[in-house]
């Protein structure tokens, strides 16, 4: 009586459970995982660190000041008298313990460098520009990933119904072979294999369970989802229009995924950086230009005069201008240069490989969505032949006139054509998905 009664409330409770559990669109996957992704937040990061970056170079185009001072104490326990120079003036002390003290401002400004701090300038901020395009790249890749898994949910919810439909069959089937073995009219190891064919399509249904299980805690890890509250995603409508609309031409997808694939402008900007690399590399060669000044004043104890008098008496300023000419630098700035044309080279390669996989991906999600939607035409009609097949077989095995093993072939063969039907469908939408995202539309289905 207990099982009885806990195993309804069970079952009610999962119920209720599954019914206040909120259910997900494709974009409000996207949304969320845009917003909360750790991966996604770490991209986020360095973008931030490299704008820090950008602004300390700029910040190098101006005067740095600093201020200094210098303070000194002399002990001298067996002199009778000190005598100190301070500023051309002589003085003596007859205290044992002395000191003097200097104050300064300094400033320092590279006049001219050839343009090399506002190089670095500018070569910082394509690098902050390139971990934005990172950060995107990133994002791409997350929703990529959504959709798939997205995809693979609706399909094994799908696998799943039919499972359920065939487990119903097939005890059905069982139950009438039981009644035909009572009456006679069927042979008692028919009615085993059909009890056991009942086992073997439950275990597929709990497979396909499980996998369906599987596909949302993956889906619910990519959007950082904690807890144990159920999760389900909603299963749109989806004609068979749509599945069978016009794919586009895979040469115009790849030239929109060209000019708005973030891994484009990235490598595009590596061969940018890499110029700036060489042209600032150059510099090496020519002089430099810089100034300095400061304001200075000093103090000394022994004095007639007072720390504000000597202060004022002593202060003075200063201007200065350093040229620096490069004679020999034991090839450093040869060094430079070259190495940083073969960053060049190598950005060039990169970009060129980088066109290749976007080519190569844009053909393989085109290929496989025009073979997996000419497999879907051929996959529906397979699956009404196999359907009105299964029928006939059963009407005549109720009636004596077919085996237990013609029977079990037919439910096989509409198993079989139920599956393909919905794997050419939803690998179509998948791929059409992605070619409409490389094309720079946004991400449904």
């Amino acid at each position: 009586m207990i099982k009885k009664t806990l195993i309804p409330c069970a079952l009610a409770l999962l119920q209720t459970l599954t019914m206040n559990a909120k259910v997900w669109t494709l974009q409000e996957c996207i949304d969320y995982a845009l917003e909360n992704n750790i991966s996604l937040k770490q991209a986020k990061i360095k973008t931030m660190q490299s704008h820090e970056d950008m602004l300390q170079s700029r910040s190098a185009l101006f005067p740095s000041v600093s201020f200094s001072t210098n303070q000194n104490m002399n002990y001298r326990p067996f002199s009778s008298s000190t005598t100190n120079i301070t500023n051309g003036s002589m003085t003596t002390n007859t205290k044992k313990l002395t000191y003097n003290g200097s104050y300064g401002i300094n400033a320092k400004w590279t006049v001219w460098d050839w343009n090399k701090n506002r190089m670095a300038v500018k070569k910082n901020k394509l690098t902050e520009e390139k971990y934005e395009l990172g950060e995107q790249t990133q994002a791409n890749t997350i929703q990529e990933q959504i959709v798939q898994l997205y995809i693979q949910i609706l399909y094994e919810t799908e696998a799943v119904l039919v499972n359920e439909k065939i487990v119903e069959a097939s005890e059905a089937k069982a139950n009438r072979a039981k009644e035909m073995v009572e009456v006679g009219s069927l042979a008692h190891v028919d009615w085993v294999q059909l009890e056991a064919q009942v086992d073997k399509d439950k275990y597929s249904l709990v497979t396909a369970q499980s996998q369906l299980a599987n596909y949302k805690l993956q889906l619910k890890q990519l959007l950082e989802l904690e807890g144990e509250e159920p999760f389900e995603v909603v299963n749109p409508e989806i004609g068979e229009q749509y599945v069978l609309s016009l794919i586009p031409d895979k040469y115009v997808i790849y030239q929109e995924a060209l000019n708005n694939r973030p891994e484009i402008r990235s490598s595009q900007i590596a061969i940018e950086s890499a110029d700036l690399s060489i042209r600032s590399a150059r510099t090496g060669y020519m002089p430099t230009v810089s100034m300095t000044a400061g304001v200075g004043s000093s103090n000394a104890s022994g004095q007639t005069k007072t720390f504000g008098e000597q202060i004022k008496n002593n202060f003075s300023n200063s201007l200065g201008f350093t040229v620096s000419m490069p004679i020999f630098d034991n090839l450093t700035t040869r060094t430079a240069i070259r190495k940083a044309k073969y960053t060049k080279m190598d950005s060039e390669l990169a970009l060129q490989a980088q066109k290749k996989t976007i080519f190569k991906n844009v053909e393989k999600y085109w290929l496989d969505a025009t073979t997996s939607q000419q497999q879907y035409i051929y996959a529906k009609k397979n699956r009404e032949s196999m359907l009105e097949s299964y029928r006939l077989v059963s009407e005549q095995f109720n009636l004596g006139l077919k085996n237990i093993i013609e029977l079990t072939t037919g439910k096989n063969n509409l198993l079989q054509a139920e599956q393909q039907m919905l794997q050419s469908k939803y690998t179509t939408l998948y791929n059409k998905a992605l070619l409409k995202f490389y094309a720079g539309e946004k991400m449904e289905l």
